[in-house]
C-alpha cells in the first residue's frame, strides 16, 4: 500500500485531542443524600465498571474518526502484484492480435478482426508517452518493438487475416521474451481474441507460467472481441475416394457439415473448374443439421477425362463466417491402368474371377472399365515386357527360375506393382524360400495350414494402410466371416521393410505388403484362382454368396499397387506440396498459378525429380504448367484450411488458468472497463471512497453513543433531592462518570 498525499497522515496526531479532552473534562463527584449507604456502595462499583468501557468505546470512536479522516485525505491505494510505476509513466506493452481465419466472423456489420483493430487503436491513443509497443499477430511475424506509437498504430490498421496461424500461447511466449529485453519498469501484455478454444493449447500447458515467473511484474489483459453465442455452418476438409483415378472411375467426395448455434438446412454444391476458371455445377445435396451436431454429405461425379481436375465444395448461401463456406480439391485422372494376370494353364479360366472383379465384361464393352486386364501363362512370363504394365499379378505361382525372379525384382524397384497369391502349386517351398525369391517376396513360407471346418476367415488390421481406405467407413459391416478360408500357407519371418496388413482369424499372417525401391509387393497366403475341377477350394472369398468384399479388396489392392494411392494432391495451408514428374522431364522452369490468379516462374530441381512448392499460405487451387500444350505438363494441387482454424466454440476465462498459473489476468470487453482495469493495474485501487464510508458510519456510531451516555447524566443533574427515582425512568441512582468513589451524604 502507498499514499498519494502522504503528508496528510500527520493529521493522525489530532487523534490525541479527544484523549486530552477526555482526561481534562472528567466530571467531579456529586454529593447525593441517600439513606441506604450500603446499597449505594454496591451500585457504585457496578456503575463504575460499566461506565468505564462505555467511555473507552466512545473515545475509540472519536479517535478512529479523526484517524480515518486523516487517512482518507492521504488517499491510500492498494497495488496488486505487478503494479509498478506511476499511472502516466512509460510502459513496455505487447499487443497480440488473433488473426486466425475465424476472426472473419461478422457480427453487427464488423468482423472480429475489425473490432480488435478498433480496440487496439483506441488503446494506443491512451498509452503513456515514451512507451515501447510491439504489435504481434498470431501468424508467423517475429515480435519486435515498433519505432514509436504512430508506427504501432499504423501496424494495427494494416493487420489482415492469416491462413497460417499459431496458437496464441506461442505468440504469448514470444511477447514475454521481447518484454524481458525492455528496461521499462511496467510491462503489459494485451491479447485481442474471440476466446475460441481452438486458439489456445490449454490441454498442454508448457512454459508460460515459468516464463511469467522469470519476467516478474506484468499486467495481462485478455480483450474479448468475440460473440457470446456464435452461429455458423462449416464444411470440413473433403475426403476423396482417391486422389488419382483411372479413366471411367467415379469420383466420390465426402465432406462433414457441422452446425454451431441454431439448427437449419444447407445445400452443399460441387463445382468443377476448367482451365479458364469457369465453374460448372456437377452435383448438390441439401442436408438438415441439428445444433451442435454434424452430418456427412457424399457427392459424386463421373465422366472425367484424362488430366488434372480441380473443384470446389461450397454452400448455396453464405453465413457470418465465409472462411469455412468453401473447400477445394484436386484429382488426377489417368488412362485405365494396365494389369497383367499371370495364371496356370488354362490361364483364362484361372484368372477369370479376378479379371471380372477388376474389369467386368459389361464395363469393358462400354469403355467404362478403369483397368485393362491381359492374361498370359507362366511360360510366356519370361518373354513379356513388364514395363508395359502398371501391375503384375501372379496367381497360384509355382517356383520360378532365378532370372525371372530377378526381372520381377527390377520391375518392382522401378516403380511397378506386384501381387502374389500363393496356392496349391507353391511347392517345393525350398524353391520359394531361395535367395532369388526372397529378394522379392515379403516373407518366407513354412507349411500349409488346413481348417476344414471353415472357422477361419480374413481379418483386416492396420486400418490406416492405404489398402483399407474404402473399408474404413464400413468398419464392422464387412461380413468376412461369411467367406471362410479352408487352406492357406503359414508364413515365416517377415522382412524388416514389410508390414502385415491382414491376418486370418486365428492370428496367422494373411496379407503382407513390402516396399521395394519405388514399387510394392503384396503377398497373399491363399489363392484367388481355384477351379471347381481342382477339388475342394482353398477359400470362398471369390465364390461365396454376394462376394462384394472380394471385389472391393481386389480393386483396392490393384489400385494401391498401381500407385493410385501414392500421389498427394490435397494439402493443408503451410504444408509443402510435392508433385512428381516423369523422369524424361526436360523443362528447367515451370509456372505456378496461385488462387489469387497470379503467376510465378520457378526453377525445377532435377535432383529431386519433383516440383516442390512451399509457398502454400493461401487456401485454394494451384496450377503448375511447363512446356507446351501438347508435350508439356499441366498438374495442380489444392490447399485447404485446417479444420480448427474456423472453430468458434468459446472457452470460459477460468479455463486459461492452467496456462498462467498463479499469475493474475483480466478479461475485458468494453473500453470503459478496459480503462478502469488498466488504471487499477498501474496505480492500484484507491481506498478514499471506502474510508469515507467507514468514517460516516463511525461518526454516526459516535453520535448515538454520545447522546445515549450524556442523556443519563443530564437526567441525573435535573433530579431534585429526595425525588422518587422510579419517576425518572426507574433509575435508583444517577450514574457517575468518574472512576473515583462517589461522595454520598445521608
Amino acid at each position: 500500500m502507498n499514499f498519494i498525499n502522504p503528508l496528510m497522515l500527520a493529521g493522525v496526531a489530532l487523534a490525541a485531542v479527544p484523549i486530552i479532552l477526555h482526561l481534562v473534562m472528567r466530571p467531579r463527584p456529586r454529593r447525593l443524600e441517600f439513606p441506604a449507604l450500603r446499597f449505594v456502595q454496591r451500585r457504585q462499583e457496578a456503575n463504575r465498571r460499566r461506565l468505564r468501557w462505555r467511555h473507552w468505546l466512545l473515545l475509540a470512536c472519536r479517535v478512529g474518526a479523526i484517524a480515518l479522516l486523516a487517512g482518507a485525505m492521504a488517499r491510500p491505494r492498494i497495488r496488486p502484484a505487478g503494479a509498478v510505476g506511476e499511472a502516466n509513466g512509460p510502459v513496455a506493452a505487447a499487443l497480440i492480435f488473433d488473426t486466425a481465419p475465424r476472426m472473419q466472423y461478422r457480427h453487427e456489420n464488423h468482423t472480429r478482426l475489425e473490432a480488435a483493430r478498433d480496440m487496439g487503436a483506441w488503446l494506443l491513443d491512451r498509452l503513456p508517452v515514451e512507451s515501447q509497443v510491439a504489435v504481434i499477430e498470431s501468424g508467423t511475424s517475429w515480435p519486435v518493438f515498433q519505432v514509436d506509437l504512430g508506427a504501432a498504430k499504423d501496424r494495427v490498421e494494416r493487420l489482415e487475416i492469416s491462413s497460417i496461424s499459431r496458437p496464441l500461447d506461442e505468440a504469448f511466449s514470444g511477447a514475454i521474451k521481447l518484454l524481458a529485453e525492455s528496461d521499462r519498469p511496467r510491462k503489459e501484455i494485451y491479447v485481442f481474441t474471440d476466446l475460441a478454444k481452438s486458439a489456445w493449447q490449454v490441454s498442454s500447458p508448457k512454459r508460460l507460467e515459468e516464463q511469467l515467473g522469470r519476467l516478474g511484474a506484468v499486467g495481462i489483459y485478455l480483450v474479448d472481441v468475440g460473440v457470446d453465442e456464435p452461429r455458423n455452418f462449416a464444411l470440413g476438409r473433403p475426403a476423396l475416394s482417391s486422389e488419382t483415378l483411372s479413366k471411367n472411375s467415379l469420383l466420390r467426395v465426402g465432406v462433414e457439415l457441422s452446425c454451431l448455434g441454431t439448427a437449419g438446412e444447407r445445400t452443399v454444391e460441387l463445382y468443377l473448374i476448367d482451365e479458364r476458371q469457369h465453374r460448372e455445377k456437377r452435383s448438390q445435396q441439401s442436408v438438415h443439421v441439428e445444433a451442435g451436431q454434424s452430418r456427412l454429405v457424399e457427392l459424386s461425379v463421373g465422366g472425367l477425362d484424362v488430366g488434372t481436375h480441380q473443384g470446389e465444395l461450397r454452400f448455396g448461401s453464405g453465413d457470418a463466417l465465409p472462411a469455412d463456406d468453401v473447400r477445394y480439391f484436386t484429382v488426377e485422372v489417368l488412362p485405365p491402368w494396365r494389369v497383367l494376370l499371370v495364371a496356370p494353364h488354362p490361364a483364362e479360366d484361372h484368372a477369370f474371377l479376378l479379371s471380372e472383379a477388376l474389369a467386368p465384361d459389361t464395363f469393358r464393352k462400354t469403355g467404362r472399365s478403369r483397368f485393362v486386364c491381359e492374361t498370359i501363362g507362366y511360360a510366356a512370363l519370361s518373354s513379356t515386357t513388364l514395363g508395359d504394365y502398371d501391375v503384375v499379378c501372379l496367381l497360384d505361382p509355382a517356383p520360378l527360375k532365378p532370372r525371372v525372379w530377378a526381372r520381377l525384382d527390377g520391375y518392382v524397384a522401378g516403380g511397378g506393382g506386384l501381387a502374389v497369391f500363393l496356392g496349391r502349386r507353391a511347392e517345393p517351398i525350398d524353391a520359394l524360400n531361395g535367395a532369388a525369391a526372397q529378394e522379392l517376396l515379403p516373407a518366407s513360407l513354412r507349411r500349409q495350414a488346413r481348417r476344414p471346418r471353415g472357422d477361419v476367415y480374413l481379418t483386416p488390421i492396420r486400418m490406416e494402410h492405404p489398402l483399407w481406405t474404402k473399408f474404413r467407413p464400413l468398419a464392422g459391416q464387412v461380413p468376412w466371416s461369411q467367406f471362410p478360408v479352408y487352406r492357406y500357407w503359414q508364413l515365416g519371418s517377415v522382412n524388416e521393410d514389410s508390414v502385415v496388413v491382414a491376418t486370418f482369424s486365428d492370428g496367422s499372417a494373411a496379407l503382407v505388403d513390402r516396399s521395394l525401391g519405388q514399387g510394392h509387393v503384396l503377398l497373399m497366403a491363399t489363392p484367388l484362382s481355384d477351379l471347381p475341377a481342382e477339388g475342394e477350394p482353398w477359400n470362398r472369398l471369390p465364390s461365396g454368396f454376394q462376394p462384394w468384399p472380394f471385389v472391393m479388396l481386389a480393386n483396392e489392392a490393384v489400385q494401391y499397387l498401381a500407385g493410385g494411392n501414392d500421389s498427394t494432391l490435397n494439402y493443408v495451408v503451410g504444408q509443402t506440396a510435392v508433385l512428381g514428374v516423369p523422369r524424361d522431364h526436360r523443362w528447367s522452369t515451370y509456372v505456378l498459378s496461385t488462387p489469387d490468379e497470379e503467376s510465378y516462374r520457378r526453377t525445377f530441381d532435377r535432383r529431386q525429380n519433383a516440383i516442390v512448392i512451399s509457398a502454400t499460405d493461401r487456401p485454394g487451387n494451384y496450377r503448375v504448367r511447363a512446356g507446351g500444350v501438347a508435350e508439356g505438363i499441366d498438374r495442380g494441387f489444392s490447399i485447404n484450411l485446417a479444420d480448427d482454424a474456423t472453430r468458434l466454440a468459446r472457452l470460459e476465462p477460468r479455463e486459461l488458468e492452467p496456462l498462467f498459473g498463479d499469475h493474475d489476468y483480466v478479461v475485458v470487453r468494453r473500453r470503459d472497463e478496459m480503462q478502469r482495469k488498466i488504471a487499477r493495474g498501474r496505480v492500484g485501487r484507491e481506498l478514499f471512497g471506502p474510508i469515507m464510508m467507514l468514517l460516516v458510519l463511525l461518526l454516526a456510531a459516535e453520535h448515538i453513543l454520545a447522546n445515549r451516555f450524556y442523556r443519563h447524566d443530564s437526567m441525573a443533574r435535573e433530579m431534585p433531592p429526595g425525588a422518587d427515582p422510579q419517576s425518572h425512568g426507574g433509575a435508583t441512582l444517577p450514574e457517575s462518570t468518574s472512576d473515583t468513589p462517589a461522595a454520598v451524604s445521608a
